[in-house]
This record gives C-alpha cells, structure tokens and sequence, in this order.
C-alpha cells in the first residue's frame, strides 16, 4: 500500500469513527424533522382548546401522513452528504438484525432486545447513521412482522431518535469499558421507557369520546390532560416498557462489551474517513523498471 492511500487516521485507537458525517443541511434536516415531530407526538397536549385541531379527528391521520414524507427528506439529507457504498452495506446489516430480533420478544411483555443494539450502534457510529438506522430498521421489521399502520411513521421517528440520541452521548473518544457500558445501559433504560411513553401520546386521542376516565378531552385543562395522560401510560404500556428496559439493561451489561468492540473494529477496518487518492504505477517497461535494464 503506497503512503498516499493509507488510511491516515482511522485505525488509530481511541479515535471515534464516524460512518456519517452530519453537515449543516443535514443535521438542519433532522432537527426540522425533529421538532415537526414533537408537535405531531404532542398536539393533544399543546394544543389550545379552541383550535380546530384540539378538536380534530383527523389530525393523527394527518401527522401519520407527513411524517414519511418529512422522515424521506432526512434520511435522503444525512445520505446526500456522506452515505457511502461502506455506511449502506453497515446499515443493511444492521438494520436486518434489528429487525430479526424485534420479533423475537415484541408482544411478550414488551421485551424487545432490538433496542440495545440500537444504543450501541448509535454510540459508535454517531448520530446520523444512528438516525437512519433506527428508522430503516422498524419500517423493516414492520414488514416482517405485518405491523404497517398508521402508528409506524411514529415508530420510526421514535426510534430514529433512540439511536440518534446515543451517537450524541458525552465521552465517544475518552470513555471505555464499565464506565461506558453503565452509561449506555442507563440511557437505554430511559429511552425505552420514554419510547413507550411518546408511543402512548400518538395512540391516546384514538379513545377519545369513550367516555372513560383517562380518554382524551380537548376542552380540559393542560394539567387535567397530563393527570389523564399518566393514568393512560399506567394502565396500558407501563407494564411493557419497563420489562423492556430492563431487558436493554442487562443485554448492553452482558453483551455490549463484546458488541461495542465487534462494531468499533468493523468502522476502522471500512475506514469510513480514510481519503480517496489515486497514484500511478510505473510501467513495466519504464526507465528504471524495466527487469532485464
């Protein structure tokens, strides 16, 4: 290997390899998206009682219909400006494992082990290509499974979010061993609770005018909505979001060390930033080349 297509850092330890690097369209993209996706998640909350919207039958079917067109240009972002043929063959194999392993607890008291592997593939190849992934790997799993509804542009906007927000962890090029696995599996216990809880915020105004104590009712007031919400998140998902954390608990535990350093070796040997650089080989026949000269 000549000097000029070395990989010049990449290899080195203690480097953080990035697969995606987010420039300023890109992450402008995701933080739009983002915040587009907090009001879809929270409009039966923040939604004043006189808007047509508080009132909207339609306005979940609505947020449900612009968030994949809205998903699309974010991830079509992050790709334009550093999605290489490495990052999307990364991204297809970790996208399909995800998806295998979300069946394999989905439905049994929530646990779900695809949830760690998101963490850690977040915190290592940081938050753009944790974004994608988490995205690309529910809209997979849901065709797997047969669970395409209006629910999954939120599903993938939440779990976008899960992996992203473990790429923006402190520490990706300092912290190592205990400390870090005990970072990542508290994180990951909180992301799946809060996953379960923002999911619950998209399903909550379908009950509405069931007439039952916790149904979602435009006219109350904010802190008898957050009241009614809890009571909402007690009775239907508490029960399935905290197995899940702690299944993603003792998984990132037992297993994350092993898998960070499988993941970690697999972004320097693609050398994700490793320059392109072309040289010339002396012919054959060349002065100085030639073998009988």
């Amino acid at each position: 290997m000549t000097p000029a297509s070395r990989p010049a850092g990449p290899g080195r330890p203690g480097r953080q390899v990035r697969a995606v690097r987010l420039g300023p369209r890109s992450a402008a993209a995701l933080g739009i998206v983002s915040a587009i996706g907090v009001a879809a998640f929270g409009w039966p909350l923040l939604a004043d009682s006189a808007s047509g919207l508080a009132h909207s039958r339609d306005a979940p079917w609505l947020f449900a219909a612009l968030l994949p067109l809205l998903l699309a240009v974010a991830v079509a972002a992050v790709a334009d400006t550093g999605l290489d043929a490495k990052a999307v063959a990364m991204l297809g194999v970790l996208a399909a494992v995800g998806a295998a392993l979300r069946p394999l607890g989905a439905g049994t008291a929530g646990l779900e082990p695809m949830f760690f592997l998101m963490v850690l593939s977040g915190r290592v190849l940081g938050p753009g290509f944790g974004f994608v992934l988490g995205a690309v790997s529910m809209f997979a799993s849901a065709l797997l499974t047969g669970g395409v509804g209006p629910w999954l542009p939120f599903q993938m906007l939440s779990m976008g979010w899960v992996a992203m927000g473990a790429g923006l962890l402190p520490g990706p090029h300092r912290l190592r061993g205990r400390p870090e696995l005990a970072l990542l599996a508290a994180y990951g216990a909180v992301a799946s609770v809060l996953y379960g809880v923002v999911m619950n915020l998209q399903g909550w105004p379908y009950i509405g005018g069931l007439a039952t104590g916790i149904s979602h009712v435009p006219e109350d007031a904010l802190e008898v909505k957050l009241a009614k919400f809890a009571a909402y998140v007690l009775a239907t998902s508490l029960g399935w979001d905290l197995p899940r954390a702690l299944l993603t608990v003792v998984l990132t535990l037992v297993l994350g060390g092993t898998v960070l350093r499988a993941l970690r070796r697999a972004t320097r040997r693609a050398a994700f930033d490793a320059p392109v650089a072309f040289t010339s080989a002396p012919f054959a026949g060349s002065e100085g080349g030639n073998a009988e000269s």
